[in-house]
Order: structure tokens, then C-alpha cells, then sequence
């Protein structure tokens, strides 16, 4: 049933034993959650075919989500009221900074946080998965199993002791996927959001805040070049992982996170822009820069292999510098790419003597690495890059919103600036011809 105004205004106000960390929906937000889902839930488990099937089973959605190793939202609606189902990676395989990274991605991903939290565990799940579990949801505040429900796949296997546990915490809240039963699940749902008084859960600020020198020293990159360039491919070089979800074919920017070499690496990586709608270029730039928020983006990495400039080359850096204007050649720096020795003589000697090439490092300062995909010690030569570039430059080293926003105000007053010197060269032109017509007048 639809939530009317009315019955809307009888939960604002917050219920006097209020736990910490679950904040009720107040005045202010009333606009925000019109546009926000009625129902958000968060899936966590180990199985990613058995939170895509119950992904699916939720949205009631035919096809189910692509495999993900971030998390995605998915939107559906039940019984009139719209709802998101937030499909996190396998939380089981990630490090403790990467499933805090997820966890704050996940929150983003259904304003203004989760009402639910299903955990989907196997029969046999182990102790050490059971203290996974804790270590999540103790993120999430001191009563976040108050709103979670234990999911199982399978039907006639007994639960271990850990299961049980587990069940314990979650006030014996359960659901089999096995019965197939899509309004028992909702109904169960139901009575978590209600005995919650429709509150939500957020992270608790230890959460948000660093907890090592490793995820101070974060460093957040941008991937850009033309398809077919290797983004892909310098991506899983950079961060190590084979799996990652690719944009190649896509319209959007797609956000990678990592631990490497000993800090926290968040890469994004930018579609082609040459041949899109100005529209679509402006909205991806701004996600893009968003995407690195709070503190932007500390270096974009151009994407070349090791071969002449093709006209899409060429076609791509101008639509990206006149984007994000030349300023951006203040934080670019290039990676060549081979799948073999990057001191090969004639790489080397290519890249020395192309003059398209060499036009285009001094732009961006001389920064460039020839990397070898295969290669993983060679990642560190890029961090080194990158933090050499910080510390040399006059001004901001970050690239932010405000950076991309002033870039647009200038290109505004550029326009306008030649708009207004067209229109003085035309009063200009005007004034002789209006001069003939007057001496014309005069003789007859």
C-alpha cells in the first residue's frame, strides 16, 4: 500500500528510544524522500549467483544483474511503492579497507540508507565468515541485526552451530530462498521496517574515518583514451584483479577500488567521449569528478599504445581538454602500453622520435610510463609519478567540482568574450554601409 502524506507524518518524529545510528527520516528530508525508494535493502553473502537470483526474485526483474565486483542497485516496486535492492560484491574475499570502501558505496547507492539487510549464508558458513558478518554490520551501528534477516538457499540441510548463532542475533528472523515465495519475503521485510519504526541505518563515523596510512595515502585516478586503447586492460594491470566489470561498450564512468602496493587506489574509468552528444559529455565528466569525491582526482592517466596517433586519437584529447579544459594537462600523465620489454629499443626509439608523440608530452609535462601489462612491479613507477606531480605543483593537486565548475564559468566568459568582440566587428562593418545610405539619401 501506498504511503499517503498523512501517514507519512506520523513517523517523522523520532520514537523516544531511538537507537544510535538509526536515524528516522526528519522534516527537512520530507521532499528527498518523495524522489528516494520507500524500501531499501541491502543484500550481503558470500554466493554472488544466489544474490543475483535473489536480486532478481525481489525486483521481480527477468533478467538478472551482471556479475559485479562493486556493488549495484537495482530498482523494482512492490505494491505501489518503489524499492531498491543494493547487490554487494562477495564480502568474504575482500580486505577490511575494501568492504569499508563497499559499504560506504553501497549506502550511496539507496539514500539515505538501508532499511534492511538480508544476509544470505550457506549451512556450513564458518566461524571466521561469522566474524566477517559481525565486522560489517558492526559498521553499520550497535543494532543493525535489528534489521536483518538470515536468507538460506538450500532446503533439508542442517544448520551448524555458527548458523544458529547467527539466527540468534537476528531474533530468529529467516527466510528459505527455496520456497519461492515472494509475498512471505516481502511480509517478513514488512514486519523488520515496522518493529524498526521505519527508520535506516547508516555507517557510524569511525567508519567513514581512516583507519591506517594506507587509506590516508588514498589515491584516486582517472582512466581516459579512446575505445579500443587498453583502459580495460591497464585497469586489472594497475589493481591486480582479473575481474572487473568493463565500460568499453558503455555510455559510464565505472569506479574500481583496490589495495596496492600498501594504499587504497580508486580508479575510474572514462567511456570515449569523441562522437557523444555535448549533453552526455558534460553529465560523465561532472560523475566522473564526483566519483572522487571528497578530495578529487589526483591524476588522469591518458591511455596509449605504443603506435602513431590514429584521428580518434586526436579527436578524443581535444573533446577532453576542451571538456575539462586545459587545466587538465596539469594533472594528466600517460601511460604507453606493451605486452612485452618497455626498454625494447623500439618502443623507445618510437616514442623518441614520433613527433605527434613528443608534442603531446610536453603538454602534459613529460609525464609518461611506458608500462608492461605483465609486468606488476611496474605500478609503483606510476604511484611515483603521480605523487612527484602533487608535490610539484604551484596550485591545487587535486583536479575537483570547483576545478571542473570554474572550467565551464571560463569557457562561458570565452564564448561570450567572442561573441561580444563578433558583434563590435559587425557594428564596425555597419557603420560605412550606414554611411553610403545617408550620402545616397542626401543626393536624391
Amino acid at each position: 500500500m501506498r504511503l499517503t502524506g498523512f501517514e507519512f507524518e506520523t513517523f517523522l518524529k523520532p520514537p523516544d528510544n531511538s537507537p544510535k545510528n538509526v536515524f528516522p527520516i526528519s522534516i527537512k528530508q520530507y521532499s528527498y524522500f518523495l524522489t528516494a525508494s520507500a524500501l531499501r535493502i541491502v543484500l550481503l553473502g558470500e554466493k554472488e549467483d544466489s544474490m543475483r537470483t535473489l536480486c532478481s526474485f525481489i525486483t521481480r526483474n527477468v533478467q538478472r544483474p551482471p556479475p559485479a565486483d562493486h556493488c549495484v542497485a537495482i530498482s523494482g516496486e512492490w505494491e505501489g511503492n518503489s524499492l531498491t535492492v543494493v547487490q554487494t560484491p562477495n564480502i568474504f574475499s575482500l580486505s577490511e579497507e575494501t568492504v569499508r570502501e563497499e559499504m560506504k558505496t553501497c549506502v550511496s547507492l539507496c539514500p539515505p540508507g538501508p532499511n534492511v539487510l538480508l544476509l544470505i549464508v550457506e549451512p556450513s558458513v564458518t566461524e571466521e565468515k561469522k566474524r566477517r558478518l559481525n565486522f560489517i554490520l558492526g559498521l553499520f551501528g550497535e543494532d543493525a541485526f535489528k534489521h536483518s534477516m538470515l536468507i538460506t538457499a538450500q532446503e533439508g540441510v542442517e544448520a551448524n552451530f555458527t548458523v544458529n548463532q547467527l539466527l540468534k542475533k537476528c531474533e530468529g528472523k529467516h527466510y528459505g530462498m527455496y520456497k519461492n515465495d515472494l509475498k512471505l519475503l516481502m511480509n517478513k521485510i514488512g514486519t523488520i521496517v515496522h518493529e524498526n519504526r521505519r527508520n535506516f541505518l547508516r555507517l557510524t563515523e569511525k567508519t567513514t574515518e581512516p583507519k591506517s596510512e594506507a587509506v590516508k595515502r588514498t589515491l584516486n585516478l582517472v582512466l581516459c583514451g579512446r575505445r579500443g586503447a587498453g583502459k580495460m586492460l591497464a585497469a586489472k594491470a594497475i589493481l591486480g584483479q582479473t575481474e572487473l566489470h568493463s565500460v568499453s561498450n558503455s555510455a559510464e564512468c565505472v569506479k574500481h577500488q583496490g589495495e596496492v602496493c600498501g594504499r587504497w587506489v580508486s580508479l575510474v574509468e572514462l567511456p570515449a567521449f569523441y562522437g557523444k552528444p555535448q549533453e552526455a559529455v558534460m553529465e560523465e565528466s561532472l560523475r566522473c569528478i564526483s566519483l572522487c569525491d571528497p578530495e578529487g582526482v589526483h591524476a588522469f592517466i591518458l591511455v596509449l599504445p605504443v603506435a602513431p596517433l590514429t584521428d580518434e586519437d586526436k579527436r578524443e584529447l581535444d573533446t577532453i581538454q576542451n571538456t575539462f579544459s586545459s587545466r587538465v594537462n596539469d594533472f594528466t600523465m600517460i601511460l604507453f602500453t606493451v605486452d612485452s620489454d618497455p626498454t625494447d629499443p623500439a618502443a623507445v626509439n618510437f616514442l623518441k622520435d614520433n613527433e605527434d608523440i613528443q608534442e603531446l608530452c610536453e603538454r602534459c609535462g613529460g609525464r609518461s610510463v611506458v608500462l608492461n601489462m605483465k609486468d606488476k612491479q611496474q605500478i609503483t613507477q606510476i604511484f611515483h609519478h603521480v605523487d612527484q606531480m602533487r608535490h610539484t605543483m604551484a596550485r591545487s593537486n587535486c583536479y575537483t567540482t570547483e576545478t571542473f565548475a570554474h572550467a565551464q564559468i571560463e569557457k562561458i566568459r570565452e564564448q561570450a568574450k567572442c561573441i561580444n568582440m563578433q558583434q563590435a566587428e559587425l557594428l564596425t562593418l555597419k557603420k560605412p554601409i550606414n554611411n553610403c545610405e545617408y550620402k545616397w539619401r542626401l543626393k536624391d
